[in-house]
């Protein structure tokens, strides 16, 4: 059980309560043990206001306490505790790991190979079957579930999480507080040939790939990303970047600190992206071009240009009826031939 003493220390971390002074000590000591939404919450779940829409569920919801805005204060009902917060979408996902299962694993499981060469730091876990490679760190506290591979020369910084059947090629280096999910794969060779003078019989000449992949702290990567090591300078992902499942992310991209990816983005090879960039759901981007601070991409749109000023673009078609995609669809291609 979660405490509503344990929450507060939790959410402020990121900001404040604004009316803790106000919460007693019978309260503070308050049981939660997870999360639920205004309607369905009892009296040991924590729910939470972030989207006015769902105002006409408060007065009548049974959660034990909820997170809303100083604006929606007075509508939380008498059986339930306020915390006043100013973000409470971010206030939610604060509390939401205390409640998160944790991994019951401890220690080095027997049958985890591991080089006489790697350093592993303090209060690591490496589960089954796990193969750790020659000089390889690991840093303290860090946990490996069953069946990841790390490749020669790999650093793992301190408090990382890696879930089974990651690899992770070799010389790559991976910062601190790092959550890499079920098959991803940092550090493959990246898509590199040069055609032969007819590829059909001769076919194509490999390029060694000779960098590596650089991540920084606090970086979540899905399950199933794939993240290729440099041609010849790095692939570097910056601090706090988050990428969803199945992204590729080609050789010698970078991504700079606080950037978004979704699901099925393809990021051709060479490409540069700043900060705090949010890129949508099957977003194609192609090599050689340069996308700057603070740009919006929504699902679906095909970057061939560099983008140097900040904003939102998009591409996608949104759907439409068929009968009307094809009248449209005639027009576009006639506008090509004027």
């Amino acid at each position: 059980m979660i405490t509503i003493e344990q929450l507060i220390t939790r959410i402020e971390q990121r900001q404040p309560i604004i009316n803790k002074a106000d919460i007693s000590a019978e309260q503070l000591r308050h049981p939660f043990n997870s999360v639920g939404s205004l309607t369905t919450a009892d009296q040991r779940q924590l729910s939470f206001l972030a989207d006015p829409h769902y105002i006409s569920s408060l007065s009548s919801s049974q959660a034990g306490a909820v997170l809303v805005t100083q604006e929606y204060r007075d509508q939380v009902p008498e059986s339930a505790l306020a915390l006043i917060v100013s973000n409470p979408y971010l206030a939610y996902a604060s509390a939401s790991q205390l409640f998160a299962r944790q991994s019951l694993s401890a220690g080095i499981h027997p049958s985890a190979v591991i080089s006489d060469s790697a350093v592993i730091g303090d209060e690591v876990n490496i589960g089954p079957f796990c193969i750790i490679g020659d000089y390889v760190q690991i840093g303290a506290r860090s946990s490996l579930d069953a069946h990841v591979v790390i490749e020669a020369h790999s650093e793992i910084g301190t408090d990382s999480v890696i879930k089974s059947q990651v690899v992770i090629g070799h010389d790559c280096v991976i910062g601190n507080y790092a959550r890499l999910h079920a098959g991803a794969s940092i550090g493959a060779e990246g898509f590199g040939f040069a055609p032969t003078n007819n590829p059909s019989v001769s076919g194509w000449e490999r390029i060694a790939q000779l960098g590596r992949v650089i991540i920084g702290d606090h970086v979540r990567i899905g399950s199933h990303t794939c993240i290729d090591r440099g041609a010849i300078d790095d692939t570097v992902i910056g601090n706090h970047v988050i990428i969803d499942n199945l992204v590729q992310v080609a050789h010698n991209v970078r991504i700079g600190d606080g950037t978004a990816i979704a699901s099925q983005t393809g990021i051709a090879g060479s490409t540069t992206i700043g900060k705090r960039c949010i890129i949508g759901g099957a977003v194609g981007i192609t090599g050689h071009i340069e996308i700057t601070d603070d740009v919006v991409l929504s699902g679906m749109t095909m970057v061939t240009k560099s983008i140097k000023t900040a904003g939102s673009y998009s591409s996608g078609t949104a759907a439409m009826p068929t009968a009307n995609w094809r009248r449209a669809a005639v027009r576009f291609r006639q506008l090509g031939r004027d």
